[in-house]
């Protein structure tokens, strides 16, 4: 993008942002990667940007883990690996190992399921792959603490051996000197030392003379004196040389191993600038969760639809300081290019501005941005900033001269890519004539089709938007009242500048207020007035309009409420029906289980006894057995109409009922207390006491029953 002037990020205060990304980074690749932060105009990196960005804050906020331990910048180590005959150190192999597994650990997050869900983020791993051998090789060479293992080579193992049994046999021989010198009492509070890796045994000095050996010195006091015993110096000889050897073999075996990787210093590299890259995109996303950041409908065009949008800077500051922050919605296109805002002064005029500004200026640079996601941004490929008092002592301009130099720059650069914002237009000069040029300012970058916002307090700008194409109006409200600014943006009228109003409510004397109306052009003064009048009246609608809204919303709410308890009671009253059903399902299922056995059970019993019928009987029961209540009751009903009960004895032939299911029928035989009756053409078998002897009711008294 190209900016205009050479401060215009800092005039937008884009460089605090900046501060905020690199104290959030953790690894010094991260920091330079935000130092070298771009703005951008091509949409498709910028909308890569977004997405990594937008993802990231995803695992962030939903507390998922994603590898990010690695911070260490080792591409000196790496760049050294990639020297022929370079070597390095274990401590840098244990480095370039975290490194490799780190990648590791990143590779394994992306499962198959995340490759999908987090295709952006996957995207930093395209072209690189994970080499096992890197860490191969270093875990067979180098331990846990950054030595050379042992068994590194055959050769550093002989040596390491023969130290070892060397240093017990030191480690015997000196202890008997130091005993047998201790005995004699030479030794003195401390009885052995080191002096230049050899170890050596501390006399006083009056008994050095009697001690054979090496003198090695004395202490600053000159009571002790070092000596290197005459029956360790071979043995300390021996291990001086064998540890020679060993840093020998040592570098060796480094070498060789430096030389083996030496092929990967160019996949290690990528792999630390991996690794940097996702610690930039976390810097990201964590400023965009703190300020609640977004991703907007990218446009590759110019234009901006801004839907409660907030300056980032001042929602962080009052966030902090618990304060509540105002957002804007603004809209730039090719039929409202320019919005003139206009108000009272410390209404928020500049901070709208700026709110676009840095925004645009986030978003351009891979930042999400703190507005509704329903926002639409284009790309614009330059941007010209004039804010505040721009004079310039080195040349001797004036404020208005400096600013007439800005405002030709930006006229004849201006274009259908250009985003420009011009606080206080036409200021510094003649009211009337900085109005004349202020308006021809605006009809020239309005006919070249360049997008911005400018402030003003001059009334000919304010009646110019209403006549002029691609121009708008757009006002700071404020509260005549309470005399406090409201920080809200209103697009489609213009704002009042409230300077009697103001003048009033602190307290200037009401003379001098009234001389200065009376200086004032009357209809300057009344269209003043008017729009004072028409922007508190709009509060009042807009005050009215709040409430209803509040009013519909909690209408809805209760709406919502009852269709929840009355979708609620329906379900239950389903839920309840299907258990019923299944009940009932359940049962019959069960009867005719039931049925089935038993139907199964009285045909094999018919086939075996003699005596059929019993089964039959059983047969009876069971086929009539279910519809009892409904059978007796209307059994009963019709025997009662047609039959009496009469008392005497139970002979054959008698004509008899059925206590329990009320069927008449014959008495064919008795057998002792049980009797076989015939009803119908089945004789059954049934206990004296469940019979009752009746006889059959004349005709003319069954009718007169009926009647009855």
């Amino acid at each position: 993008m190209q900016l205009y002037p050479e401060n215009a990020l800092q005039q937008l205060e884009f460089d605090k942002i900046i501060s905020i990304l690199s104290n959030s980074c953790q690894s010094p690749i991260g920091k330079e990667m935000v130092d070298e932060m771009r703005i951008h105009t091509h949409p498709k990196y910028i909308q890569t940007a977004l997405s990594q960005t937008q993802e990231y804050k995803f695992i962030k906020s939903a507390n998922q883990y994603f590898p990010s331990d690695f911070v260490v910048d080792i591409r000196k180590d790496l760049k050294l690996l990639g020297i022929p005959g370079a070597q390095l150190t274990g401590e840098q192999w244990l480095l370039v190992r975290k490194l490799t597994d780190h990648i590791l650990q990143v590779f394994r997050w992306f499962d198959a399921e995340r490759k999908d869900s987090f295709a952006n983020l996957y995207l930093l791993l395209d072209g690189t792959y994970y080499e096992k051998q890197i860490i191969n090789s270093i875990d067979g060479i180098i331990d846990e603490r950054g030595n050379v293992k042992d068994n590194a080579s055959e050769d550093l193992a002989k040596i390491r051996a023969q130290l070892f049994k060397t240093r017990q046999t030191l480690r015997r021989v000196f202890e008997k000197v130091v005993a047998k010198l201790a005995k004699s009492g030479y030794t003195a509070d401390i009885d052995e030392s080191f002096s230049n890796g050899r170890r050596v045994v501390a006399v006083f000095s009056e008994y050095k003379r009697q001690v054979k050996g090496f003198f090695h010195g004395e202490s600053d006091s000159r009571k002790t004196a070092f000596i290197e015993p005459e029956e360790t110096i071979e043995l300390n000889n021996e291990i001086y040389a064998l540890e020679q050897d060993e840093t020998r073999e040592v570098q060796r075996i480094l070498r060789a191993l430096t030389a083996e990787l030496a092929p990967y210093s160019s996949l290690l590299l990528n792999y630390a600038q991996i690794v940097g890259q996702f610690d930039f995109i976390r810097a990201k996303a964590l400023l965009a969760i703190d300020m609640n950041g977004n991703m907007p409908q990218l446009q590759n065009k110019a234009g901006a639809h801004l839907i409660n949008a907030y300056h980032p800077l001042l929602l962080l500051y009052n966030k902090v300081s618990g304060k509540k922050t105002i957002p804007v919605n603004i809209e730039l296109d090719d039929d409202a290019r320019i919005l003139i805002i206009s108000g009272p002064n410390a209404g928020g005029k500049t901070v709208s501005m700026k709110t676009l500004g840095l925004n645009q200026v986030m978003m351009q640079s891979g930042l999400l941005v703190p507005m509704s996601e329903l926002s639409e941004m284009g790309i614009y490929k330059q941007l010209f900033i004039q804010l505040g008092d721009t004079q310039n002592l080195a040349f001797e301009l004036s404020t208005y001269s400096s600013h007439l130099m800005h405002m030709k720059h930006f006229i004849e650069n201006a274009n259908g890519k250009t985003l420009f914002f011009i606080d206080e237009l036409g200021s510094g000069s003649d009211p009337h004539l900085g109005g004349a040029f202020a308006e021809v300012i605006l009809e020239e970058l309005s006919h070249r089709h360049a997008q911005g916002i400018v402030t003003t307090h001059y009334l000919n700008l304010k009646v110019m938007a209403n006549h002029n194409k691609g121009i708008v109006n757009g006002a700071m409200q404020f509260d005549e009242v309470k005399l406090e600014p409201l920080y809200q943006l209103v697009i489609g009228k213009p704002g009042s500048s409230y300077t009697f109003a103001i003048a009033e409510r602190i307290g200037l004397p009401k003379n001098l207020i009234n001389r200065a109306r009376k200086m004032v052009d009357t209809h300057h003064f009344e269209l003043d007035k008017l729009l004072n009048r028409t922007e508190q009246d709009l509060q009042l609608v807009q005050k009215e309009r709040k409430e209803l809204l509040k009013k519909i919303k909690e209408n809805e709410n209760l709406q919502q409420e009852l269709n929840k308890v009355l979708d609620k009671e329906k379900h239950l009253q389903q839920v309840q029906i299907l258990k019923e059903q299944n009940k009932v399902a359940e049962d019959k299922f069960a009867y005719n289980k039931d049925m089935e056995r038993k139907l199964k059970q009285i045909a094999l019993d018919w086939k075996k006894s003699e005596k059929k019928e019993e089964s039959m009987k059983n047969l009876f029961n069971l086929l009539f057995k279910k519809n009892d209540a409904i059978v007796i009751n209307k059994l009963a009903k019709k025997v009662d109409k047609n039959f009496k009960e009469i008392k005497a004895p139970i002979i054959v032939g008698s004509t008899v009922k059925l206590k329990k299911n009320y069927q008449v029928g014959e008495v064919m035989e008795l057998k002792g207390k049980r009797v076989i009756v015939k009803v119908g053409q089945i004789p059954m078998s049934i206990e004296m006491e469940d019979l009752i002897v009746v006889e059959k009711l004349p005709e003319e008294e069954n009718t007169k029953k009926r009647k009855s």
